[in-house]
C-alpha cells in the first residue's frame, strides 16, 4: 500500500521504537548484574549466561529471521518477533530463580533477531526518495548505534532508582505499543512465499553454525582461547557454514543466495561493520567498567556519563548524518566518523587512576558520540545500496549479523587482552586499580585501531557514486 508523508515518518518511529528495545536489552543489563547476582544467588561463572543467552540465540537467528521476512512478509515478521520479545521480557522481569532468567533471556534473543533482522529492511522500504531515505536512515542508525550507551545509561537509572526486575519490566508498554501501531502503520505485503520451496539444511546449518560460534566466543576468556573446547566449537562451526555454502550452492531455492558474496559494497560494508561493532564494544563496556571499577562510580552515575555522547550522537545522526551523505557521498562521512571513534577511545587509552569527568571522560565520551552519530549511517547505506527490494530482508540480517557477531567477538578479544594485561601487572606487584587500568589501556588502544581500520577499508574498498544520491536510493552505485 502507497503510504503519505506523515504516515511513513510514524511508522519509521515504530521501528525505531523496537529497534531500541531490542539494543537495549543487549547492554541494559551488565549494570544490573551485581545486583541480579545477590537476588538470585547467581556464581561469576553463571552470571555470564544472563548475557550470553541473549547474544546466542541472537546471534544464531539473525540470518534465519532475515530470510523468513523476504518469504513471509516483513510486516509480519516484525510483529511476530516483538511479540515474542515483549513476552520474553515479562517472564525475565518476574523470573524467581535462576533457571528462569536464563531461559527467558534466550527467547528474547529469539524474538529480538527476528524483529531486528527485517526492521532495517522495512525502513528501506518505507522511504525510497534519496533525501528522505538518507535522513531516515540517520535517525535509525543512531537508535541502533546508540542504543547499547542508552541501556547502560537506563540501566543504570532503573537500577539505582527501581531494582533490576524494571529493566525488563519496562519493554512491556512500550512492546505492547509498538505491536498495534505496526499493524495499523506499517506496509503490509505476504513476501515472495514458499512456492519455490524452503531451504531447510541451509537454515539448519547456517543457524547452529552462528550458535556454536557464539557459544565458543563467549566463552572464549574463561576456557581459554586454544583451550580444546574453544578450538573444536570453533571447528565446528567453520564445518557447520561450509557445508551450508555447499547446500547453498547446490538447492533451487538457497536460503542465502551466494551472489551476495559477489556484490562488493555488501561484503565490505560488513567487514566495516565488524570493526566499527567490535570498536563500539570498546566504548560501551570498557568504559562502564573504568567508570565503576577504578574511579567509583555507582550504577545511577556511570549511566549519566553516557549522557552527553548519547545527545551528540541523536543531534548529529539526525540532522547532521544525512546532508552530509546526501553531499560528500558515503565514503568521506564514513571515514570522518570512524576516526572521531578511534580518537575518542585513543583519549579512554591514557584515563588516568584519579581522573575526572570533565577532563578525562567527557571529551573522550563527545568524540565517540560524534563518530557514531556520522558514521553509521554510512555503513548502513553502503550495505543496502546493491541489493534488490525482495532481497532487502536477507540483507538487513546479513548487515545485524555482522555487527553482532563483530560485537561478540570484538568484546571478547578485548576483554581476553584486558584480564592478561590486568593479571600480568597484578603479579608484578601493582595494586588493583593500576592493574585494572593497564589491562583497560590495552583494550582501549585496539579497540580505537579497530575503528581506524574500518576507515581504512571503507574508503579504500567501497565503490559509491560521489553525491550518495545512487546509494541513498537504493540503487547500484559502482562509480569510483
Amino acid at each position: 500500500m502507497t503510504l503519505d508523508s506523515r504516515t511513513r515518518w510514524l511508522a519509521l518511529v515504530v521501528l525505531c521504537l523496537g529497534t531500541l528495545m531490542i539494543v537495549l536489552d543487549s547492554t541494559i543489563v551488565n549494570v544490573a548484574l551485581p545486583s541480579i547476582a545477590d537476588d538470585l544467588g547467581f556464581s561469576q561463572d553463571s552470571l555470564a549466561w544472563v548475557v550470553n543467552a541473549y547474544l546466542l540465540t541472537f546471534g544464531g537467528f539473525l540470518l534465519l529471521g532475515g530470510r523468513l521476512g523476504d518469504l513471509f512478509g516483513q510486516r509480519r515478521l516484525f510483529v511476530g518477533g516483538i511479540t515474542f520479545f515483549t513476552v520474553a521480557s515479562l517472564a525475565c522481569g518476574l523470573s524467581q530463580t535462576q533457571g528462569e532468567l536464563v531461559v527467558a533471556r534466550a527467547v528474547q534473543g529469539v524474538g529480538g533477531a527476528v524483529a531486528s533482522a527485517v526492521s532495517l529492511s522495512l525502513t528501506m522500504t518505507l522511504f525510497t526518495e534519496p533525501a528522505e531515505r538518507a535522513k531516515a536512515m540517520g535517525i535509525f542508525g543512531f537508535v541502533a548505534s546508540g542504543g547499547g550507551s542508552i541501556g547502560v545509561l537506563l540501566g543504570g537509572v532503573l537500577t539505582g532508582w527501581l531494582d533490576w526486575h524494571w529493566i525488563f519490566l519496562v519493554n512491556l508498554p512500550i512492546g505492547i505499543a509498538v505491536v498495534i501501531c505496526s499493524l495499523r502503520l506499517l506496509p503490509g505485503g505476504h513476501g515472495t512465499g514458499i512456492a519455490g520451496g524452503v531451504d531447510i539444511g541451509g537454515a539448519v546449518t547456517v543457524t547452529t553454525a552462528l550458535m556454536v560460534a557464539v557459544y565458543a566466543i563467549v566463552n572464549g576468556n574463561q576456557e581459554g582461547w586454544l583451550s580444546a573446547q574453544t578450538l573444536g566449537l570453533l571447528g565446528v562451526a567453520a564445518v557447520l557454514l561450509v557445508a551450508f555454502v555447499v547446500i547453498e550452492s547446490r538447492v533451487a531455492a538457497p536460503l542465502m543466495p551466494l551472489r551476495l558474496f559477489k556484490m562488493r559494497n555488501i561484503c565490505v560494508a560488513n567487514i566495516v561493520g565488524v570493526l566499527w561493532a567490535g570498536a563500539m564494544f570498546a566504548w560501551f563496556f570498557l568504559s562502564a567498567q573504568y567508570l565503576q571499577l577504578v574511579l567509583g562510580y555507582d550504577p545511577l552515575q556511570v549511566g549519566l556519563s553516557f549522557l552527553a555522547g548519547n545527545l551528540v550522537m541523536m543531534v548529529l545522526s539526525v540532522a547532521v548524518s544525512a546532508r552530509l551523505v546526501m553531499r560528500y557521498g558515503i565514503k568521506k562521512p564514513l571515514a570522518a566518523g570512524l576516526l572521531f571513534a578511534a580518537a575518542g577511545l585513543l583519549l579512554f587509552a591514557r584515563a588516568p587512576i584519579d581522573g575526572t569527568y570533565v577532563v578525562d571522560v567527557l571529551p573522550a565520551m563527545i568524540l565517540l558520540g560524534m563518530g557514531a552519530g556520522i558514521a553509521f549511517n554510512p555503513v548502513l547505506l553502503a550495505a543496502m545500496s546493491d541489493v534488490a527490494p525482495q532481497e532487502a530482508g536477507l540483507a538487513s540480517g546479513f548487515v545485524n549479523t555482522a555487527f553482532m557477531m563483530g560485537g561478540a567477538l570484538g568484546l571478547a578479544i578485548l576483554a581476553s587482552l584486558a584480564a592478561s594485561r590486568t593479571n600480568h601487572l597484578a603479579a608484578a606487584g601493582h595494586d588493583t586499580k593500576e592493574a585494572l587500568l593497564g589491562g583497560y589501556h590495552l583494550a582501549f588502544l585496539v579497540g580505537a585501531a579497530f575503528a581506524a581500520s574500518a576507515a581504512v577499508i571503507g574508503v579504500r574498498f567501497l565503490r559509491v557514486a560521489g553525491a550518495g544520491a545512487a546509494v541513498a536510493h537504493g540503487e547500484p552505485a559502482y562509480a569510483e
